[in-house]
């Protein structure tokens, strides 16, 4: 993908510009388009909304997208648009709703450029989101034709067959098609869930695959998310943790997300702090029934050892696995933990672990986790192209990769 001529000379100029606005305009984006559109009320998580957390992203993934295309020394974008795009087709988006956030974002930057925004601005930088629209568009169409689902119908229903408490504040449930079968998925991907709430509104929510391929049934797991700071508590994930019982429907999307478990014999570090404990268990789940010899190592943080979500689970698998090795940290009570090896108290800190050599790493958990942890393990050596990372919610690492 390539900017016209007269386009790129407008972006390498005023790309640093649009870098400092591009978080202000966002806020008359959304509240423009909403107010127009508030049928896309549905589509977006009001969560992320309320914190701020989806407007940066969004500014920072067309700003990066643009940097991508004027300067050949830019980090790829390629693994950020694919991330995009699976987080696209678990929500549901489709083609025509591109034109709407087209139209009320790059309003919202000529809103906020004022007579800055002379038609040259405004035509190169219209080029910029079209060429990140389509590319997410073909792919998105892509993952969609791949899965055989009709955007115009993202979710299937599915049955709650078993509920599991795993700890105070984390549940998992199994699902079952109401009618069809599982559709087929990779280890390490996610699904969403679609809920109808009290007033009305209808909200979506992303929820790993806590299991391997089953065949019949799909395992996600769900904490129950306590507001913070002065924000509310999940409503998501509240309205699951009161309704879904065995019996209840639920709308679920197709499996996505592209960081996934890989077929080789190569080492496996895996690096989670609370409920990003859930991909690694499906990891787990997987490999010690199909490769049981890999190498791995896990790394977890968590409150405290009750806290520690699907514990024994990843315990009976670590023991089944000749070179799997597990440590935990806790922040409380980590001498009275029950655990296969002794727990550390406090933060994780992984300057001194010992890891295999040439080790693909996964990391999943809040973003300051694992841009920390990041850190370290380059500090140890593993190069920044072995360490892959899931993130719930908005990807902010591409305003803040370091």
């Amino acid at each position: 993908m390539k900017l016209s001529p007269a386009s790129e000379a407008v972006v390498k100029e005023t790309a640093p510009v649009v870098a400092e606005i591009a978080d202000d305009a966002t806020v008359f984006f959304y509240r423009d388009m909403f107010e127009a559109h508030p049928e896309l009320l549905n589509v977006f998580n009001e969560a992320n909304q309320a914190i701020g957390e989806q407007p940066k992203a969004l500014a920072a993934s067309v700003v990066a997208f643009a940097v991508n295309l004027i300067d050949p020394d830019a980090p790829d974008f390629a693994p950020v648009m694919q991330r995009i795009a699976h987080k696209h087709v678990s929500l549901g988006i489709s083609a025509p709703q591109y034109l709407i956030v087209g139209h009320y974002l790059l309003g919202a930057v000529a809103k906020i450029l004022g007579d800055a925004a002379t038609p040259e601005i405004a035509a190169a930088w219209d080029e910029v989101y079209w060429l990140f629209a389509t590319a997410l568009i073909a792919e998105e169409a892509r993952l969609y034709a791949e899965a055989g689902t009709d955007p115009a119908e993202p979710y299937r229903q599915y049955r709650v067959v078993e509920r599991f408490e795993e700890s105070d504040e984390v549940f998992s449930l199994l699902l079952s098609p109401v009618s069809g079968t599982v559709p087929s998925h990779r280890t390490g991907q996610y699904v969403g869930i679609a809920v109808d709430l009290p007033d009305g509104r209808r909200q979506p929510r992303q929820y790993t695959i806590s299991s391997g391929p089953r065949g019949d049934t799909l395992r996600v797991t769900i904490k129950r998310v306590r507001g913070v700071n002065g924000n509310p508590d999940g409503r998501v994930s509240g309205w699951l943790h009161e309704n879904a019982i065995p019996g209840t429907i639920l709308d679920v999307s197709q499996p996505a997300g592209d960081v996934i478990l890989d077929e080789s014999d190569t080492p496996l570090v895996l690096v989670s702090a609370g409920i990003g404990i859930t991909p690694v268990a499906a990891i787990m789940e997987d490999l010690s029934r199909r490769n049981p010899g890999r190498t791995v190592r896990l790394f977890h943080a968590d409150k405290t050892h009750s806290h520690h979500a699907l514990y024994d689970g990843l315990r009976r698998q670590v023991l089944a696995m000749p070179d799997a090795r597990a440590q935990n940290w806790y922040e409380e009570g980590a001498e009275e933990a029950p655990t296969l090896h002794p727990a550390r108290p406090g933060f994780m800190d992984l300057s001194d672990v010992e890891l295999p050599a040439e080790a693909k790493v996964f990391m999943c958990g809040p973003l300051p986790f694992m841009q920390i942890a990041r850190k370290t393990l380059m500090d140890q050596g593993v190069p920044s192209a072995s360490i892959h990372y899931e993130v719930f919610g908005p990807d902010m690492w591409a305003q803040n990769p370091s």
